[in-house]
């Protein structure tokens, strides 16, 4: 696979990377911040919005048992419980439809990551031009299986997944009609620790699954998902925050919009920079040439006088005979007067035939 599309945005091969502002439970409960947030994100130069579709209760039990309790140490562990976490993150599903007419208003790709079929049954009905499978749902082999069937491009985060998990979840794709998918390096600590990212992972990635990769990054700042272009990563998807202070339960590894734009601007340059494969001096480093050397005559010397290290030298700028040449001439006699800062060529030898 070399490249498929979400809406206009063609992602893959010679193509620039999709960047993702995941948005996530960062409106805080706010519509008004979710319509906000995706202002901020196009402006930020961002290709799409992402969204999270479930309820609390589509996504765990409303449980006081010991396995639905936030552990110590867990960085939401406040909230005490999944369902309470959830109850306060969620987006609320009213909001969907107003939320993607916005995107297409002012033109951002407005997309989610549902968590059941619900999920997708609403999604669909807003005509989402593609899915995102979270990292916990890549063995929700069910979920997978839906989503593949809607025939929309499908992007799945592999934080907690084995390389058998990826397997299976790519062969669920395909096996349901899904021929359009890229795979997201990720890691499910938040924030991830740089020496637990392992971008290298990424290129392995496209090979060994034949498929378009990028990350799905919760490292503070932006230095990872830029180096993972550098890597070959097409998809780059990073939570989006309007203000740290806000109380929202992903705000403290999100980006603001000014780091996200910086992130997005640097992302762009590394592209350009990457370029192609070519050897030859770009038309920027032409005028630089005269840093190079060359031969010059470096001592007043008449027609009939010897060269020697005391007349020529290779110097800067490169507007005389090429430095190869130096211990060739060395001893030949020169066919004129010559003055110090002449260009030195060959035709200034009695024997020209060096």
């Amino acid at each position: 696979m070399s490249e498929f599309r979400i809406n206009n945005t063609t992602i893959g091969d010679g193509n620039g990377c999709y960047i993702i502002a995941e948005m996530s439970a960062n409106h805080c409960g706010d519509f008004d911040k979710a319509i906000a947030i995706i202002h901020a994100a196009k402006a930020c130069g961002a290709n799409a919005i992402k969204l999270q579709t479930y309820r609390a209760d589509t996504i765990t039990l409303d449980s006081d048992r010991e396995d639905f309790l936030l552990p110590k140490g867990n960085p939401w562990e406040s909230h005490n419980s999944l369902y309470s976490l959830y109850e306060k993150a969620f987006t609320p599903w009213e909001w969907h439809e107003d939320l993607f007419r916005e995107g297409k208003k002012i033109g951002i790709d407005v997309f989610s990551a549902p968590f059941d079929a619900s999920a997708v049954e609403l999604l669909e009905k807003l005509n989402a031009p593609a899915y995102k499978i979270a990292s916990p749902e890549i063995t929700d082999i069910p979920l997978i299986k839906r989503v593949a069937q809607t025939g929309k491009p499908v992007i799945i985060s592999t934080g907690l997944s084995t390389v058998e998990d990826i397997e299976l979840a790519i062969q669920t794709l395909r096996n349901n009609g899904c021929r359009d998918y890229a795979l997201l390096k990720c890691t499910t600590a938040y924030p991830a620790p740089p020496e637990d990212i392992n971008l290298r992972t990424i290129p392995d990635m496209a090979q060994r699954f034949q498929c378009i990769a990028g990350i799905s990054d919760h490292s503070l700042g932006n230095g990872v998902p830029v180096a993972a272009v550098a890597l070959g990563a097409k998809v780059i998807e990073k939570h989006f925050v309007l203000n740290k202070d806000d109380k929202s339960v992903d705000g403290f590894f999100s980006l603001t919009p000014e780091e996200f734009g910086e992130m997005v601007n640097e992302v762009r340059t590394v592209e350009k920079a990457l370029g192609k494969i070519d050897y030859s001096i770009s038309p920027a480093a032409e005028k630089n040439l005269l840093a190079k050397r060359s031969l010059y005559i470096s001592k007043n010397i008449k027609k009939g006088d010897v060269i020697s290290p005391e007349n020529l030298k290779s110097v800067r700028p490169s507007y005389g005979l090429h430095p190869k040449y130096y211990e060739a001439v060395m001893g030949k006699i020169v066919c004129k007067d010559l003055r110090k800062g002449d260009r030195f060529q060959l035709d200034m030898l009695v024997e020209k035939d060096i």
